[in-house]
C-alpha cells in the first residue's frame, strides 16, 4: 500500500503595508496665508495673512451639497394649497340610499372621486420643509466654498471700500477701478451674479451706491452664508482683517 504523504503548508505570513502617510495636522490660528490687498482705486495696498482654518479647507462636496440644499429647503415657502373632503364645503347628507337604487353605494358628494369634492394628497401650505443643519456643519461648508474660491482667484481683498455719497456712479467708479485687478477683469461687465461685496459694518452710503446693480449684492460679513457664496462668481471681503475675525468666530 503506498503510504499518504501529506504536505505541510507554510503558515501564511500576514504582511501589513507600511505607508508614509503623515497624520493629519489640524489648522490652528497660527497658521497663515499671505495674500495681497487693495484699495478702492485697484491699487496694490500690501499684503495681508489669512486664517488657514478659513481659506486653507480641503474640497468637500458632500458637505457642501447637503448643507446647500437644506438651507434652500428651509427658505422653501409653498403657497399652492388644496382643501381635503373635510374642508370642502357641503356633502354632509348622504346622496341617496345605501340599497336599492342600483347604483354605487356614497355617503358623500365631497368625496375625492366627485367633481368638486375633496383633494386627495394634494399640496398643502401648511406643509413642513425645515431641515437641521448643524452649526458646525454650515460654519465648515462655509469655509470649505471660501477656500475653493480663495484657490480659484475669486476673493477679493479690498482693505476699505468707502463711497462718500450715495451715489451709482460712486459705485461705478469703484467697481471700474477693482476690475482693472488681474483675474477680475469681468467684475462689472458680466451680466448676472458677477459679485458679492462683503462689508464688515452696515454703510447707508455703499449699500444705497450699489443698489441699482443688478449683478451685484452688498452684504454684511456676519450675514454670508453658503448659499450666497455659490450664487455669485466673485466675492469683495472689505476690510479683510476684521471680516476674517467675523468669519473665524462662527465656529466657535
Amino acid at each position: 500500500m503506498k503510504k499518504e504523504t501529506t504536505k505541510k503548508k507554510n503558515p501564511v505570513k500576514t504582511v501589513r503595508a507600511v505607508t508614509n502617510m503623515k497624520p493629519s495636522v489640524k489648522s490652528t490660528s497660527s497658521d497663515s496665508l499671505k495674500v495681497t490687498s487693495y484699495d478702492s482705486a485697484g491699487k496694490s495696498a500690501g499684503d495681508i495673512n489669512l486664517s488657514e482654518i478659513v481659506f486653507g479647507q480641503n474640497w468637500n462636496a458632500d458637505l457642501v451639497h447637503q448643507v446647500v440644499t437644506s438651507m434652500m429647503t428651509d427658505a422653501r415657502k409653498p403657497y399652492a394649497h388644496t382643501k381635503t373632503r373635510g374642508e370642502v364645503r357641503g356633502g354632509g347628507k348622504k346622496p341617496w340610499q345605501q340599497k336599492g337604487t342600483g347604483r354605487a353605494r356614497h355617503g358623500s358628494s365631497r368625496s375625492p372621486i366627485w367633481v368638486g369634492g375633496g383633494v386627495s394628497g394634494g399640496p398643502r401650505n401648511d406643509k413642513n420643509f425645515d431641515r437641521k443643519v448643524n452649526k458646525k456643519m454650515k460654519a465648515k461648508a462655509l469655509y470649505v466654498i471660501l477656500s475653493k474660491k480663495f484657490r480659484d482667484g475669486e476673493i477679493l481683498f479690498v482693505n476699505n471700500l468707502e463711497v462718500n455719497e450715495p451715489k451709482t456712479a460712486a459705485a461705478v467708479k469703484v467697481a471700474t477701478n477693482l476690475s482693472k485687478v488681474s483675474g477680475f477683469e469681468r467684475l462689472l461687465t458680466k451680466n448676472a451674479n458677477s459679485a458679492l461685496i462683503a462689508i464688515p459694518k452696515i454703510s447707508v452710503n455703499v449699500m444705497r451706491s450699489f443698489k441699482n446693480f443688478s449683478n451685484m449684492e452688498v452684504s454684511e460679513t456676519r450675514n454670508i452664508n453658503p448659499v450666497s457664496l455659490l450664487k455669485y462668481k466673485y466675492l469683495v471681503l472689505s476690510n479683510p482683517t476684521e471680516s476674517v475675525e467675523m468669519l473665524e468666530a462662527k465656529m466657535k
